[in-house]
């Protein structure tokens, strides 16, 4: 019969190796399921590899990203809502990546908490697992970390990690010319964005995370964690073909700030806010700002995505093309400006 060993041990310290291997235990199916061309084994060596050669590439030139949720992690864990925090989680990282002209290869997560819930967790990396499927990248990887006095409570902290590779040659942006045109594909909300000012609208607004929606069907805490679309698929065609010159993941800075990170100096980029409809979410944070001005235009296009997660610069002879693409993907496309002669953005109209 084992006896508890005497002294003071890791676990009188907060911290639970054995839950650690419980949760590996857990998320090795849903990691499994992620296996695509070029991954060497599974999960629980001290490091993960990836045969680019065995994934089809020739010369490649490899991509990395990281990133995190920002605040929308708040929204998560007070409402107990955690299974869509891990698609935001992958989508962060990897429409960065396609961005670049890259392909999506890898994916490793960092998971930091308090006291390891193994529920919780499982729950989290199951939705980095369903990220990855849908990015077509495979979970090789992560690290679980209990760091008790750091986080309290139920709080934890996410971070990604993906590595992708394109052949030498191919890589984004390429250059662009005046009259190129800019084609915006919708968000699906938010995105993983803003949430900070996002968290204090709803605060000022006196609602909490269970309140009935105010702009949709459901509760205000599942509207709001709407995940982050993932652009990787449905723009990889195009992408192969060369039909596109440039992309822009619209992240932190909104429009404003993210689209003159794609385009050479000397030129502009002219945006139609006409050309689509404002999303229900961002009219209603717009309107319900504490101050009775509400959010100003030029502050909602700097902080949110406004309804276009993603935008590509596509020449004018492939255009036709481009749209008969994504739509073919279920992408709804729709031409939001164009480039001009000149230096950042600016804009036409009014959201």
């Amino acid at each position: 019969m084992s006896q508890k060993p005497s002294g003071l041990t890791y676990a009188d310290a907060g911290v639970s190796i054995d839950a650690g291997n419980r949760l590996v235990d857990r998320i090795k199916p849903a990691a499994a399921n992620t296996r695509r061309r070029g991954t060497m084994d599974g999960l629980g060596g001290f490091g993960a590899m990836f045969d680019l050669r065995a994934a089809g590439f020739q010369d490649p030139i490899l991509v990395s990203a990281t990133d995190g949720v920002g605040t929308k992690l708040r929204v998560a864990i007070d409402s107990g809502r955690l299974g869509t925090i891990g698609i935001d989680l992958v989508a962060m990282c990897v429409n960065d990546l396609i961005c670049q002209g890259a392909e999506p290869l890898f994916f490793l997560d960092y998971y930091a908490t308090g006291r390891l819930d193994v529920d919780a967790a499982t729950e989290v990396v199951n939705g980095i697992a369903e990220g990855c499927r849908m990015a077509g990248a495979a979970l090789i990887g992560g690290e679980t970390a209990e760091m008790p006095g750091l986080y309290h409570g139920a709080d934890f902290d996410l971070a990604g990690f993906a590595v992708g590779a394109m052949e030498r040659g191919t890589q984004l942006p390429a250059p662009v010319s005046e009259g190129d045109l800019l084609f915006g594909l919708r968000s699906s909300g938010v995105h993983s964005n803003g949430y900070s000012l996002v968290r204090r609208v709803v605060e000022n607004a006196g609602l909490d995370w269970d309140a009935p929606c105010p702009f949709a069907e459901g509760t205000l805490g599942e509207a709001l964690l709407e995940p982050t679309r993932i652009y990787v698929s449905a723009l990889s065609g195009a992408v192969r073909d060369g039909s596109v010159r440039a992309l822009a993941h619209i992240t932190g800075g909104g429009l404003t700030e993210n689209l003159p990170r794609v385009v050479q100096n000397g030129m502009g980029l002219e945006i139609d806010l006409d050309a689509w409809d404002l999303p229900p979410v961002f009219n209603w944070l717009r309107n319900c700002a504490s101050d009775s001005s509400g959010i100003a235009d030029e502050e909602m296009l700097k902080t949110f995505n406004c309804g276009i997660g993603m935008v590509a610069i596509v020449s004018p002879g492939a255009s036709e093309a481009f749209i008969e693409s994504l739509r073919s993907r279920g992408e709804d496309v729709v031409q939001i400006g164009r480039v001009t002669v000149g230096n950042g953005v600016s804009y036409k109209g009014r959201l």
